[in-house]
């Protein structure tokens, strides 16, 4: 399979090198040359299959020229050892749980998938991949379990000062071997840019070979396909036509399930909910792309302004708007109605949803008004007790601290605050 950047600017190049490589040399993100449909009877007897059976089948198109089958089942049963329940919480509406990995956060399963393909690419080379990442919350709790210990990968997270939870921060800041944790004065943009600012910088990449382990890595987002298969597994019983909703920041996760549904897979709608950051509902509103700051909510997975991934989105859609709008709708919702809607839910099903989770229910349930003949699936991304303080302000109880978050809360944090470019640049180049 050949990847080339969405810029046009730069060589087409193997999995095996875009994962390397994190972002193209023009800027742009990397994207398959194609992607083929599954058969038919594939969907149709998914539910005799295992989840490591059906990943095989949905990522190998794109990646078996630089990782053999039996390495590539390997790395699969390794990485998705844990459930992927849907939880019933009303009559047509479910949730799909994607917090039952390592870390209790959706972005497990890219992160091991990735951090398992960097670490079979490292064993042909001698040479050291430096893993630069920027995380609004998840993602470097994730990457950091993912990478710890990889031999000859060592691992830089650059996240916001004051904007991610306490058991987040714990989740990156405490592992030490090959993970630094960067504490960065300004917002998870901030973060980003300076990463992808990295990427660029000749000096740095004459020193060091740099990847990203965000969701612009393709070794990150592809894998994210897998777990709207899942659900499809489980609810095509339902005998209704499904729409997923998925809480939305940098909108990785939405771009996977659209390739999920490019492979076949039977879905009728996507739904994309934001909080404030409304940047991707303004362009379904009006058809112009204008990216902002982001702004901070309680759901601070999802502040971001600038969403990477939309542009991949558009390019699945051959930038055509009235393709898109057929299938994805894009709502936004403030912290308000994100807290009266872990309410309602938690009210009338004793069900704990997580900020981000709300919000998805807030936008499937809006989806609905007008779709009611739907079956509706919203991912519930994170587990609740990454958010502690929130689910206690807003429902008054305070949920069971698993095992996987009792581990780290009480280590101790270590960081390196820093608040300009060539703050990251000098340690990057003395490293």
């Amino acid at each position: 399979m050949i990847f080339y950047s969405l810029n046009n600017q730069a060589p087409n190049v193997s999995f095996k090198e875009a994962v390397i490589a994190g972002i193209a040399p023009d800027k742009g993100l990397y994207f398959p040359e194609r992607i083929t449909p599954l058969p038919n009877s594939f969907f149709e007897d998914l539910e005799k299959l295992t989840d490591q059976e059906i990943a095989f089948t949905a990522i190998h198109q794109f990646v078996k020229k630089d990782i053999p089958d039996e390495v590539l089942r390997e790395i699969l049963r390794d990485m998705l050892d844990f459930e992927f329940p849907i939880v019933e919480i009303e009559e047509k509406v479910a949730t799909l749980e994607l917090f039952h990995g390592p870390t209790m956060a959706f972005k497990d399963v890219g992160a091991r998938f990735m951090a398992k393909c960097l670490g079979y690419f490292s064993k042909e080379k001698k040479e050291e991949v430096t893993v630069l990442v920027a995380t609004s919350g998840d993602t470097g709790g994730a990457v950091a379990n993912g990478f710890l210990g990889v031999s000859g990968v060592k691992v830089v997270i650059l996240y916001p000062s004051g904007k991610v939870s306490e058991i987040q921060e714990k989740q990156l800041t405490t592992l030490g071997e090959n993970i630094t944790a960067m504490e960065v004065e300004g917002t998870f943009d901030d973060c980003q840019t300076m990463v992808k600012t990295a990427f660029l910088d000749k000096e740095i990449n004459t020193k060091r070979k740099l990847t990203s382990a965000n969701s612009i890595n393709v070794a990150r987002w592809l894998p994210q396909l897998f777990y709207f298969l899942f659900a499809y597994k489980q609810a095509k019983s339902k005998g209704k036509e499904i729409v997923f909703s998925i809480p939305s920041g940098n909108f990785g996760n939405v771009c996977a399930g659209m390739v999920a549904q490019k492979l076949g897979m039977p879905v009728k709608h996507f739904v994309a909910a934001t909080n404030v950051n409304d940047t991707v509902p303004k362009f379904m509103e009006n058809g112009e792309y204008q990216p902002k700051p982001s702004t901070a909510t309680i759901s601070n997975a999802m502040d971001v302004g600038d969403p990477s991934n939309f542009i991949r989105i558009r390019h699945l859609y051959q930038n055509d708007f009235e393709a898109l709008a057929e299938n994805l709708s894009s709502y936004s919702f403030n912290d308000t109605e994100t807290r009266e809607a872990m309410q309602h839910i938690h009210k009338r099903s004793k069900y704990v949803s997580d900020p981000h989770g709300a919000v998805g229910y807030l936008g499937l349930k809006k989806y609905q008004e007008l779709n009611p003949d739907t079956y509706g699936i919203f991912l519930e991304t994170a587990h609740p007790v990454k958010f502690l303080h929130i689910v206690k302000e807003t429902l008054a109880i305070t949920p069971e601290i698993p095992s996987q978050i009792a581990k780290v809360i009480d280590r101790e944090k270590t960081s390196i605050r820093i608040g300009t470019y060539q703050e990251l640049k000098s340690y990057l180049l003395k490293r």
